[in-house]
Formats: C-alpha cells, sequence, structure tokens
C-alpha cells in the first residue's frame, strides 16, 4: 500500500571510470620513471607551482541539490473533520479524489511512531478511517479499528478476533483509486500473515476487502457471528 542510474552501476562494479586527481598522480609517476632527471624536474617545480597558480580559475561552487517540492498542506476543513473522528493524535495520510468517483474523500489514521523496537514496514496504526465529502458533509466510509468495516458491515476476510495494531500500507492507482493492504499485528511483532485489500468497488459504491487475488470484492456479514470467513 523506495533508484540508480548507469553511471552509478559502472562506478560500484570497477570499470575504468577514475577521479581526475587519481589521473593526474599517474601522471607525475610517469615523469618520474622517464629520461628526465628527477632532480631537474624538481627544480622546475616551484615554477610550476607558481605559473599554474596564476593562470587557474577559483572553483566554483558546486551547484545546490534539487529540493524535493513540499507536500500539500492539509485543509483546515480535512484536519478538523479527521479529528473530530479520530482525536487530536491523528494524520491525514492522502486526499483528494481518492477513489476515482469524483468526490472529495480523506485517509486518516492514529499512527503508532517509530522506535527501536517498532521499526516494521509500512505505517503502523491503531484506527483508521476513510471519509466522503457528500454534498458538504463528511461521511465515514471504511473505518479500521478492532475489526475492518463499512456501513453494510463487516468486511470479508476480517480476524474473528479483536486487532489492537496493523501494518497499514495503501497506493494510489490511476484506474482503480486507493488501494490498502491491512496487516494485523500482535503486540509490535509481525505476525507474518497475508494483507488484507480493500478499494473502493464502483459496483457497490463502497469500500470492500477483495480475495487473495486481489481482483474479486467479497461480500460484508452484518455481525460477528455471521462472519463467513477467518483470517488464514
Amino acid at each position: 500500500m523506495e533508484k540508480t542510474s548507469s553511471s552509478g552501476r559502472s562506478c560500484a562494479n570497477g570499470t575504468d571510470w577514475a577521479p581526475s586527481f587519481l589521473r593526474r598522480i599517474v601522471g607525475i609517476g610517469a615523469a618520474r620513471t622517464g629520461k628526465v632527471p628527477v632532480h631537474l624536474c624538481l627544480s622546475f617545480l616551484p615554477i610550476a607551482i607558481f605559473a599554474g597558480g596564476c593562470g587557474t580559475e577559483s572553483p566554483k561552487p558546486a551547484a545546490q541539490a534539487e529540493t524535493k517540492p513540499a507536500a500539500p498542506a492539509i485543509p483546515d476543513e480535512i484536519q478538523s473533520a479527521a479529528e473530530s473522528l479520530l482525536g487530536r493524535e491523528t494524520q491525514v495520510l492522502a486526499f483528494g479524489d481518492l477513489a476515482k468517483n469524483g468526490k472529495q474523500q480523506f485517509l486518516a489514521a492514529n499512527v503508532v511512531p517509530k522506535t527501536p523496537t517498532n521499526n516494521l514496514p509500512g505505517t503502523i496504526i491503531t484506527r483508521a478511517v476513510v471519509v466522503q465529502n457528500n454534498d458538504g458533509k463528511w461521511s465515514e466510509v471504511l473505518r479500521c479499528d478492532e475489526h475492518l468495516k463499512n456501513e453494510k458491515g463487516f468486511l470479508g476476510l476480517t480476524p474473528l478476533t479483536s486487532v489492537t495494531g496493523w501494518r497499514l500500507q495503501y497506493e494510489q492507482s490511476d484506474d482503480k483509486g486507493l488501494q490498502l493492504y491491512f496487516t494485523p499485528l500482535k503486540g509490535i511483532t509481525d505476525s507474518h500473515v497475508l494483507p488484507i485489500g480493500v478499494r473502493w468497488n464502483p459496483k457497490t459504491r463502497r469500500y470492500q476487502s477483495v480475495d487473495r487475488t486481489y481482483e474479486h470484492f467479497l461480500a460484508e456479514s452484518p455481525t460477528m457471528e455471521t462472519a463467513r470467513s477467518r483470517l488464514r
């Protein structure tokens, strides 16, 4: 839900590239082993240094590295709506036409800070929501807390036991929109189970989970007692 250039690879593989100062050192070594006496070469060395210093321009400063464009600021309206649902310790992770349905949505979560004992890939969260703007009113369309659910019930493949932490990974597709992957965690260790894929279903007009091929949508269950699938 992190490129190398061809020049970089040639350097790493030990090709004939070498820094210019190394080539200059090789030139001096050749002069020392030639037919010209070494003491004569050394007698001209101060003159050469003086002449070289007069005709050499001062090195130009290196070009400044290109700065990455700053991330767009979170609109106050979206931040306020996110905090009303998940509290003040809420991060808005993405916003815009996330579902490619022409409506504004945002993804927000309670993110667990990175620590030496919590260095898992992805974003570790305790809760998350996807919220959509319907005629000027923000409405929750997906919730992740102890389970995964939408307005119709519990999503397929959601664990029957309560989950206190999730690893969230997400990506934006030009045709499918926001694609979410939720992996339930046990404490601060990875439980090594397959992620649960969730994305917008344009036919049902809501977020639903998908099967293990990540292609076919799964129906919801109105209650956990009637949930038809366990996480394997």
